[in-house]
């Protein structure tokens, strides 16, 4: 059917490789480009031992933060899509090659600048006039929140709804991997959304909370009873706008009580802080040296037990009567690293990440510009979920959180 160009190679990069490879009918060949080469010859060298794939893999070393590069790498490779599995701030880069070797983009989480933890789609939305000029089409943020999530929505608007009013998202994760503190995918990326401040969308305007502020205790099928704190995420951003009737939209994932007071201490003496300081006569971010020091999240696959529960909490109206309705998917940590050596919640970023790129693969999806998720016909996501290893489940009487 085509090729791809996947750029990254962590945690979610892993998964996504994996899958593409099992979807050998749609990707017939796969290049993965990292800073780090060894990296992808690896995860190459692992996938053809196993024997199970047609897909035809190469790979590269690229900086994703130079244009030029990205340029020549796609020149060379000519794929079909690029999907983006570096990190946020890269994004842009990545966009400015896809615009100027006219390549359809996939990634799975929007920009964000470097020396700000600020999450907006702005800077990416600003690119739809150039990107329908070119007759390309990006897709923004094909993971599971934001990506599934929206697909969800969207889903629950086109079949069970005239307008929704009420959306909460629930992000749960109910895996213990036995450390006293480590993060579930990118420490950096991680600590900057949690430490920031929370905000929800109400009444056509941002409401915005101090970091944990709000706190609900919510009972998830297949975890239990777990806290969980408001956080600000992007998705609720670009579902105000393209979902009919919304008063109201909030994001909640569930903490620990060690996570939390691991986090602070962390915070109190200074090593969240994104602002460069000077140590032995260089320069360095303590986030990004405290992402050094942590666990790397690709590891964590074998040492986690336990599952997640992610999903969708919608109040709206359907034919003038009230409807409520939950749309979630549990994935089972231990499942994940059987699979494809990895723990649930890369792969439920991952998998959501090879579907994006196989719809726009075989025209599925198509357009020009730059869309969120929830603007493509949510059907074949959704039977995609199914197939390729994320089953949902729905009820029409979910317990709703105040």
């Amino acid at each position: 059917m085509g090729k791809c160009l996947i750029i990254g190679c962590g945690g979610v990069a892993g998964v996504a490789i994996h899958k593409c490879c099992q979807n050998d009918k749609v990707f017939e060949g796969i290049m993965i480009a990292s800073r780090t080469k060894s990296k992808c010859d690896k995860i190459k060298a692992e996938i053809e031992a196993a024997g199970k794939s047609k897909t035809v893999i190469e790979t590269a070393q690229v900086n994703a933060d130079n244009v030029d590069e990205l340029i020549a790498l796609i020149n060379s490779y000519k794929p079909d899509v690029v999907l983006n599995l570096a990190l946020p701030y890269q994004d842009l880069t990545i966009m400015e090659a896809c615009l100027a070797t006219k390549t359809n983009y996939v990634d799975t989480a929007n920009y964000e600048p470097p020396n700000t933890a600020k999450f907006e789609y702005k800077w990416q939305w600003a690119y739809r006039e150039k990107f329908k000029e070119a007759g390309i089409t990006a897709l923004l943020g094909s993971g599971f929140d934001p990506g599934v999530t929206g697909v969800f929505c969207a889903y629950a608007m086109k079949h069970y709804f005239d307008e929704i009013n009420y959306i909460d998202i629930l992000d749960c994760n109910g895996g213990d991997h036995g450390y006293p503190f480590a993060t579930n995918f990118n420490p950096e990326i991680n600590i900057r959304e949690v430490s920031a401040n929370g905000s929800y969308w109400e009444n056509g305007g941002w409401v915005e909370t101090k970091p944990m502020e709000i706190k609900r205790v919510y009972n998830f099928e297949g975890v239990g009873e777990k806290d969980m704190y408001l956080l600000h995420h992007e998705e609720l951003e670009s579902l105000a706008l393209n979902i009919k009737g919304i008063k109201r939209i909030r994001f909640f994932m569930t903490f620990g009580q060690s996570y939390l007071t691991h986090l602070k201490c962390l915070e109190n003496v200074g090593m969240t802080s994104i602002e460069p300081i000077e140590f032995e006569g260089k320069q360095i971010v303590p986030l990004q040296f405290l992402k050094a020091v942590l666990p790397d999240p690709a590891s964590l696959g074998p040492r986690t037990k336990g599952k997640t529960n992610i999903g969708c909490i919608m109040q709206g109206k359907k034919d003038g009567k009230d409807v409520k309705y939950y749309v979630y998917n549990i994935c089972d940590h231990q499942e994940c690293y059987k699979e494809v050596g990895s723990q649930a919640i890369s792969y439920t970023t991952g998998v959501p990440a090879m579907i994006g790129a196989m719809l726009l693969m075989n025209k599925t999806w198509s357009g020009a510009g730059v869309f969120n998720i929830e603007e493509f016909d949510p059907d074949p996501f959704m039977d995609a979920l199914n197939k390729w290893g994320l089953p949902w489940k729905e009820t029409f009487d979910p317990t709703l959180v105040d």
